[in-house]
């Protein structure tokens, strides 16, 4: 007891020091279109003093509740400690197909042991709705998600639906000058308490690994690393920057910034564009000079005051990136370099710029020095939500074995942290996403279909790609299940499955054909997010990746639609119509079924919903064109793009895994059982709000 008291004071003295070395950003976030929100440094030292102070000398206090509430928390527990690892889209078709060539023997083994289910997944089958459900053990309907966007009802425009960042609520101009002052406004939009939330409240001790839809983190019993959604050091959900001699004209790439530089004799000088200046009334971006020398036998990048060298079609470590601002502020960004082409043109990839987990621009963790001590642990990591460079694969600015590998040095860094983690549970809860198989089946799945519009020009050499991926996946668990011991309960879990996309449906264009929105005059529909469209004559307009919303008097800004039965008249016309859709070019439905919401999904936050649900068939999904709102003159399309399959079709037919080292009483689990089983285990009263039950007896 008394070398844990020692223990807590130690801690509490170094986060003194720690706190008090921090430059003057004291409180600080990443938003479009914003900067840096600070506070003076001698503010940042009392605070910082004043806090941990306060910490120290309430330590008995706090310490003694914790042992009660901890003592109590596990009295009617039925385990000792559970273990959930997250595989994001893995695809239970594919599992048992594995499964039976006798290629995954670890969830062979597993399955035996215990349970394997398809996991039946959320209205929409979107991955950061299915994991709010997950955590909260409710329907979208309660907790708030229904997609990654969503619509500003005054301006038509999308905004993410997880998260808010907003300025400080006050700035002190001088000149050129704007300094914000106070706390930026960030909110987590998902609402209901996620169960680890539940088994704080109770003393039980969770580490929360990667999770989508945890940013910003809340607080709780026990430790969290933010997932899906944390955006990075500019604000955006993932943004690269490709530099080139060659002259493309000024193309421009969805998800990235591409900059033509020049080639003087043997040096290559270029800027490399980071946030916006916090400092400054019209935020310019913030810009980080850096030079490449061109040698006989070596290329060498020179930035911040560093040299790396670079070799081609191999990835720099991660380098940190500081941006200098007014008043000595600087922002720390981390990213990686990788040199693709030296002749005849000079090409550097480089990666998002994600938040540096040492010096965090925004709070990644919980508590707060998290993310540092893992950085202090393994090196720095990734921390952007979406961290693998999809946008870069799709638009050919990197290849298949370049994005593999970002891939994979990604999935290594988080088992990294995994296992260390795992290795110090002695109780309570320990769970973990791993991203990796989401990505790389969006990407590589398409190989093993050979009329797959986007596999033309390939001679199949990436068909194993997918089965290498259920493999080493297959080894993850098999290490996890030596090490967890036979008194932990292990379940392993998907959000979704996954399926081919080899078309696109653009749901606006059908709705323009059929008269239920139109565009403005002389419009051709090629207007990003919905620009051409003629509100006063619009009564339904889709948006993201599966929705279709009214344009509802009352509720949008320029609506025309009346609540009630015009409402219910529009949406059963618009189901009867689109339902069963047909594909032209093959007579193939691709679009099996539109939900009316309101049936659907149950709760408060429904009025945030979309109102229809698109539910695509296999190898149907919304076109690209049409998750931004562009209106294209044909509905069907092919998808030629890297992305070659996806989820986001009707949830009947993608569900999810549900493994577990226990036997399941249901034959049909859902996504939203998966709470309470936990908090079942533990022994927690479930609350009644949650729609799910307990799996296990």
């Amino acid at each position: 007891m008394a070398d844990q008291r020692q223990k807590i004071i130690i801690i509490a003295l170094f986060t003194v020091i720690l706190l008090t070395s921090l430059p003057n950003v004291a409180a600080a976030y990443v938003g479009p279109g914003a900067g840096f929100a600070l506070i003076s440094s001698f503010f940042t030292l009392f605070i910082a003093f004043f806090l941990a102070f306060l910490s120290v000398i309430s330590w008995p206090v706090r310490m003694m509740y914790r042992i009660i509430l901890g003592k109590n928390g596990y009295k009617n527990s039925k385990v000792k400690k559970i273990v959930i690892v997250g595989l994001d889209g893995l695809d239970p078709g594919l599992a048992d197909e594995f499964m039976k060539q006798g290629k995954l023997p670890n969830f062979s083994k597993l399955s035996k042991q215990g349970s394997f289910h398809p996991l039946k997944t959320t209205f929409p089958s979107i991955s950061p709705v299915a994991w709010s459900s997950f955590q909260t053990g409710v329907n979208p309907g309660k907790h708030n998600i229904f997609d990654f966007l969503t619509r500003d009802k005054k301006t038509y425009f999308p905004v993410l639906s997880s998260a808010f960042i907003g300025g400080a609520p006050k700035s002190l101009k001088i000149g050129s000058f704007e300094i914000p002052i106070g706390k930026p406004n960030i909110r987590l939009l998902r609402k209901s308490k996620p169960f680890w939330k539940l088994l704080s409240d109770q003393g039980i001790f969770s580490t929360i690994l990667r999770v989508p839809i945890t940013f910003p983190p809340e607080k709780h019993n026990g430790l969290l690393l933010s997932g899906m959604c944390v955006p990075d050091l500019r604000g955006t959900q993932g943004m690269f920057t490709h530099f080139t001699t060659e002259n493309n004209n000024g193309e421009n790439h969805t998800g990235g910034f591409e900059f033509q530089v020049q080639r003087k004799g043997n040096v290559i000088q270029g800027e490399l564009p980071g946030p916006p200046d916090p400092m400054k009334k019209d935020h310019p971006t913030l810009k980080l000079p850096f030079e490449v020398t061109l040698g006989n036998s070596n290329v060498w990048l020179e930035i911040n005051n560093k040299k790396f060298e670079l070799k081609k079609d191999e990835y720099t470590d991660w380098v940190e990136v500081s941006f200098k601002s007014a008043l000595g502020v600087k922002i720390s960004g981390i990213c990686r370099f990788l040199l693709t082409s030296v002749e005849p043109d000079f090409k550097l990839y480089v990666t998002p710029i994600n938040i540096n987990p040492e010096k965090a621009a925004l709070p990644v963790s919980h508590p707060k020095n998290y993310a540092t001590y893992l950085a202090k642990y393994q090196g720095v990591y990734a921390t952007l939500g979406l961290a693998e460079d999809t946008w870069a694969l799709n638009e050919r600015i990197i290849d298949e074995p370049a994005f593999l590998k970002q891939c994979y040095d990604i999935h290594d860094e988080r088992e990294q942290m995994f296992f260390n983690s795992l290795g110090k549970l002695d109780k309570g809860l320990l769970v973990c996403v791993f991203d990796t198989t989401d990505r790389i089946q969006h990407t590589f799945l398409r190989f093993l279909d050979p009329t797959h519009p986007a596999v033309q020009g390939f001679n199949g050499e990436y068909k194993h790609v997918i089965e290498d991926l259920y493999v080493r996946m297959d080894n993850l668990i098999g290490r996890v299940m030596e090490k967890i011991g036979e008194d932990a309960v292990l379940i392993v879990v998907s959000d979704h499955g996954f399926k081919q996309f080899k078309r696109g449906i653009n749901v606006n264009s059908w709705l323009l054909q059929n008269g239920f929105l139109t565009l403005k005059d002389g419009a051709d529909g090629r207007g990003e997010w919905l620009a051409d469209v003629d509100w006063s004559k619009t009564k339904a307009y889709g948006l993201g990746l599966a929705g279709i919303y009214l344009n509802m008097k009352g509720r949008e800004s320029q609506g025309i639609v009346s609540p009630g039965e015009e409402a219910k008249t529009v949406k059963k016309q618009i189901i009867e119509k689109l339902s069963g859709l047909a594909d032209p070019q093959n007579g193939k439905t691709g679009i099996t079924e539109v939900f009316d919401t309101a049936e659907v999904l149950k709760g408060p936050y429904t009025e945030n919903a979309m109102d229809l649900i698109v539910g695509y068939n296999i190898d149907y999904r919304a076109s690209w064109d049409s998750v931004t709102g562009k209106i294209e003159k044909e509905v069907f399309s092919d998808n030629a793009k890297s992305w070659g399959a996806d989820h986001c079709l009707d949830p009947r037919l993608v569900p999810g895994v549900f493994f577990c080292n226990r036997k399941v009483k249901e034959e049909k689990p859902s996504i939203v059982d998966v709470a309470p089983t936990v908090l079942d285990l533990f022994g927690v009263k479930i609350p009644d709000y949650l729609e799910g039950v307990s799996l296990l007896d």
